[in-house]
């Protein structure tokens, strides 16, 4: 699958993002090579399991210029760098406890020439700033997540949506989510055709969680 699946769906795209979305299969094909961050699998169908699904969190929330936004346990570089790619007017911080990792997401930062872009190699805990909205992929179960991010949003909020936290998440949720009332949970497969989105939902969660 190429990236015209992106592409397809984000029709909007410029000239400079288009070449930005195109580069990444090869420059992570060649970074996994040395350092593996990316299943096997998974790279052959990068722009489906990976970019597009970062993307996922786009179609649910569009971040207005200057926005700020924490995105934990980033691993590769996932949502945040296709996300930093669509909203080059906010700025993203990408965390990984994973050294290894880092690199690799600083190597693809530096060959897409994005400037919006911070990295850090440390445990969120550890992340002193506050963030509009903290994004992420399946790291942990909620409880964890929220646990481990608090103190961490800002209470000011630049959107109609309340700042808070949107998690990329599937299967069955209703039992890590069963204390929090206050969530919104969006299936990503009306928004995306391809099979691999049909389990798949992109969680939200406003500042003011319970539990």
């Amino acid at each position: 699958m190429d990236v015209n699946v992106i592409y397809s769906y984000f029709p909007d795209l410029t000239e400079e993002q288009k070449k930005q979305f195109s580069e990444l299969e090869f420059l992570y094909k060649d970074w996994n090579q040395k350092i593996n961050v990316v299943s096997r699998k998974d790279i052959d169908e990068l722009y489906i399991r990976h970019v597009l699904h970062s993307l996922g969190i786009a179609k649910i929330q569009q971040f207005l210029p200057g926005t700020s936004i924490m995105d934990v346990g980033t691993g590769g570089g996932f949502p945040g760098i296709p996300l930093a790619i669509l909203f080059p007017e906010t700025h993203f911080t990408l965390v990984d406890t994973i050294g290894k990792k880092i690199k690799v997401v600083d190597e693809v930062v530096a060959g897409l020439k994005l400037k919006n872009v911070t990295t850090i190699n440390s445990r969120v805990e550890n992340v002193k700033d506050k963030f509009d909205f903290i994004v992420s992929r399946a790291v942990a179960a909620m409880p964890t997540f929220v646990h481990w991010v608090k103190g961490k949003i800002k209470k000011e909020s630049l959107h109609e949506r309340k700042n808070g936290i949107l998690y990329l998440k599937g299967g069955d949720l209703s039992e890590e989510l069963k204390d929090y009332k206050n969530t919104e949970i969006f299936d990503l497969e009306p928004l995306f055709k391809e099979g691999f989105f049909e389990t798949k939902k992109v969680v939200y969660l406003p500042l003011k969680y319970k539990g």
